[in-house]
């Protein structure tokens, strides 16, 4: 499975170093976002047959298996080691030093609950600051989860 995973991984990659197209260019052409285009290109999310035309139209070069091989479900996975790396370390600290404050506006806005990792929409924008120097926007868009008061009778299991 991993080594199909990485065959494909590779192809894609190539393709997008031979189109000369950024992610974000790749994004805008097919209506998704930078984020979602480089899961596709790490096999890390699932291309869906109504954005594969568009896909090969912004990409011709990738064969027909590729293309076939990403719209089957991937397997989802990380390294652990990429914690190392110095953008996905500054990431890491970014949610750890912020989370319990987000994690409490969360639940003083929305209740009792947390936010979507599944129903999920990432983009990474480019902006000028107020000082003019380039900065990094990041955004995350789940949708709201309520946590569920369990009561046995609402038990699918115990009907």
């Amino acid at each position: 499975m991993e080594d199909i995973k990485g065959k494909v991984v590779s192809h894609l990659q190539a393709a997008k170093q031979k189109s000369g197209k950024s992610f974000t260019e790749i994004a805008q052409e097919t209506g998704l976002t930078n984020v979602y285009v480089a899961q596709l290109f790490k096999r890390q999310a699932q291309l869906k047959p109504e954005t594969a035309s568009k896909l090969r139209a912004v990409l011709p070069e990738l064969p027909d298996e590729v293309v076939e091989e990403m719209m089957k479900p991937p397997m989802r996975s990380y390294n652990p080691n990429l914690i190392q790396e110095p953008t996905i370390y500054r990431l890491n600290e970014a949610v750890m030093h912020f989370g319990g404050s987000i994690k409490e506006i969360i639940n003083e806005e929305f209740g009792d609950g947390i936010m979507s990792a599944i129903d999920f929409y990432c983009s990474v924008d480019k902006v000028k600051g107020a000082d003019g120097k380039d900065r990094v926007v990041v955004t995350l868009d789940g949708k709201y989860l309520p946590y569920t008061e369990q009561k046995s009778e609402n038990m699918a299991s115990r009907s």
